[in-house]
């Protein structure tokens, strides 16, 4: 895939923009919190820059800084909420890394011992079960 993306034609921009649907946990005026649709745990949830900035390289040092402030909310809301053994952190760069949308972007995945290390699942999270948990992960963070 063209690591180029136009961000008219981008997932995360298209959510930022809210012309796609998300489970939202947090929106401020420079990230976009939302649960992974592929999660590979309970609790995978993202975070991204709403401006468009394809990986680490690119994305604007004001927006990086946002997006691990942010993370660090969302990465305690996390622990509050469901408890898990640890918190993984994943930042991907390209797709030789493992990058599948090319918006920059923060992982945050629940890990419990004996999981394994994923950080991409094909399976659909249960529409649900995501909702529910964006909204506990919200007011865990308002609270």
């Amino acid at each position: 895939m063209d690591e180029r993306v136009d961000p008219g034609a981008c997932i995360f921009c298209k959510i930022a923009a809210g012309e796609a649907p998300a489970h939202i946990v947090h929106e401020d005026e420079r990230t976009l919190t939302f649960m992974d649709i592929f999660p590979v745990a309970d609790g995978h949830t993202l975070v991204i820059p709403k401006a468009h900035g394809t990986n680490l390289l690119t994305v604007a040092d004001a927006d990086l800084a946002h997006v691990i402030v942010r993370s660090r909310a969302v990465a305690a809301a996390i622990r509050r909420v469901l408890d898990p053994d640890g918190i993984g952190v994943f930042q991907l760069n390209g797709a030789a890394a493992g990058q599948t949308v090319f918006h920059y972007h923060m992982h945050l995945i629940p890990r419990n011992q004996g999981d394994s290390l994923q950080i991409h699942s094909r399976t659909p999270g249960d529409p649900e079960r995501l909702a529910e948990t964006a909204s506990k992960l919200a007011a865990a963070l308002d609270g």
